[in-house]
């Protein structure tokens, strides 16, 4: 018996794959049939998997081209399924790290510095409760297996928000992709705490006075310090 043919997800991230990677490269040309033929799937499928890379600006179909890949300048690289496409590739994963190592430097000490001035009494309540939380992970590692990832990212996604500035915030979904694959890929250790557990109460706690400065420089030290340790 033959095997099932292979969810729309599944194509998907093959295809994905192969583009990061350079296997199917920029300008090169195919069509909806040879889709088809290579995964064993319906004409269906094979164009819906097409219209998910064209939504992500990887591709272009045209009646009398076939589908085309696009450059790297077209994609939508905020996208959490390319940067994922991205760190899990041998051939791209050092670029992505490095990409998002300097992305989070210009954008989340702006976001704790907004944050200090337009954070809510909840929001900044929350980012202490977090903080503590961090820290009791530290002594006392949890039983549940990613809670210190999961808290992490829920203390630097909500200084996003926190900001008040709407574009910032936006990117809270490409910065759980971010750190999720930062945790795996991006460092040898794979601590997404990194020793900087003292730093973010000390962050939460210039947030919740209201000490942009501080707060500002604080998210810096704690990007320069979990790269430093983490590598």
């Amino acid at each position: 018996m033959s095997a099932a043919p292979p969810l729309l997800g599944s194509v998907v991230d093959q295809l994905g794959a192969e583009l990061v990677s350079g296997d199917l490269a920029e300008g090169e040309r195919f069509r909806l049939g040879d889709v088809e033929k290579r995964f064993g799937i319906s004409r269906t499928v094979a164009r819906e998997a097409m219209r998910a890379l064209e939504h992500l600006g990887m591709v272009s179909s045209g009646r009398r081209v076939g589908i085309t890949v696009l450059p790297m300048e077209k994609w939508a690289v905020y996208d959490p399924a390319i940067i994922g496409w991205r760190l899990n590739n041998d051939k791209t994963r050092g670029q992505q790290v490095a990409r998002l190592n300097e992305l989070r430097l210009g954008i989340e000490p702006v976001a704790a510095r907004l944050a200090a001035g337009n954070a809510t009494a909840q929001q900044r309540a929350e980012l202490l409760r977090l903080a503590a939380r961090l820290a009791e992970l530290e002594s006392t590692p949890s039983p549940r297996v990613g809670e210190e990832l999961e808290t992490d990212l829920r203390f630097h996604t909500l200084i996003l928000r926190a900001s008040g500035n709407e574009m910032l915030a936006a990117l809270a979904p490409s910065l759980v992709a971010m750190l999720k694959g930062k945790s795996v890929f991006g460092s040898r250790k794979r601590d997404p705490i990194g020793g900087t557990t003292q730093l973010h109460m000390e962050l939460a706690r210039a947030i919740d006075a209201g000490l942009a400065d501080a707060a500002e420089e604080t998210s810096r030290t704690i990007l320069d310090r979990t790269r430093a340790e983490n590598g």
